[in-house]
């Protein structure tokens, strides 16, 4: 069991379907405000994706992410950014091949454009983010035709920019080739220890979210691993306690669920505070940013 746990809130994801919540925030002004309120309720880390605030619509803009970290940190709120990078990789394949593909829906990109706003905002230096994720496969993401795809040498070139940055990056784990990976580029030289490590489970189709798939990849990490676990939906509160259980941090939040109790939509902080609860009464210990960054090696 970890006795001292670290919460990531994962504020709004990608998702359209995340904002049929009234909490859903949209805006860069209401997204650091949401990832203020879940850092009170306890959350060490905010992971940040963004929207276009006049669609709702997922973005890749710089000046959201700009907009977003520079509220946070004039907040006066300490918490730990970590922005996403996985944005421009779906590929939406056609019924017929080539002929009509990429269908529509795809954003793939280069992996520089991928990481795009973080290579800006480390360049001007005043709104540098502490995180930044890398997904570590390419994976049918739901059904239909949809796929996201994040190759070796793409991820070898992420790595690498991180590390150039001096950017923590969090390496999302969505099936075990991706973790298999990870090991492979620390091999290389590509990953500053500890690496940090995120386990995403039920999302198909990747990792079911069960015990003994976890346990599976539990037993292939890297040594020195820092590691969360999450599960989507109804698993999100039943997968915090199960993650600590076995040795892990948590991580809740909209991108992953939006019910505090069936049919009852929650905040991100009330659903940061319910996990708190959770780890709490298993006679956990919840710490925050200074020990997470401790943790981590982050300045």
């Amino acid at each position: 069991m970890n006795h001292d746990v670290m919460i990531t809130c994962a504020i709004t994801g990608d998702d359209t379907k995340v904002t049929k919540s009234p909490y859903c925030a949209v805006t860069p002004a209401d997204i650091a405000a949401s990832a203020v309120e879940a850092a009170k309720a306890g959350a060490a880390i905010v992971h940040i994706h963004v929207r276009d605030p006049e669609t709702g619509a997922f973005s890749m803009e710089t000046k959201h992410y700009r907009a977003v970290v520079k509220a946070i940190r004039e907040s006066g709120t300490d918490v730990i950014v970590n922005l996403t990078c996985g944005m421009g990789g779906y590929i939406v394949v056609g019924e017929h091949g080539l002929k009509d593909t990429p269908a529509p829906g795809s954003d793939f990109c280069t992996q520089e454009d991928r990481m795009r706003h973080v290579i800006d905002l480390c360049h001007e230096g005043k709104y540098r983010p502490d995180i930044c994720t890398l997904d570590c496969g390419s994976l049918n993401f739901g059904d239909g035709n949809r796929a996201y795809v994040s190759t070796p040498n793409y991820l070898r070139q992420g790595a690498a920019i991180c590390k150039d940055l001096g950017v923590k990056p969090e390496f999302e784990i969505f099936d075990t080739g991706n973790l298999w990976f990870v090991k492979q580029m620390i091999k290389e030289g590509l990953v500053v220890p500890p690496p940090l490590v995120q386990l995403c489970m039920g999302i198909a189709w990747g990792m079911p979210a069960d015990t003994g798939h976890l346990l599976a990849m539990i037993n292939t990490l890297p040594a020195d691993a820092v590691w969360t676990s999450f599960a989507i939906s109804r698993m999100q509160m039943p997968w915090a306690a199960q993650s600590v259980l076995v040795g892990g941090n948590v991580r809740v939040g909209l991108e992953d669920n939006l019910y505090l109790s069936k049919g009852v939509y929650a905040s991100n902080a009330q659903l940061v505070s319910k996990a708190r609860g959770i780890v709490e009464a298993m006679g956990a210990r919840i710490i925050g940013p200074a020990e997470v960054r401790d943790r981590l090696k982050i300045g």
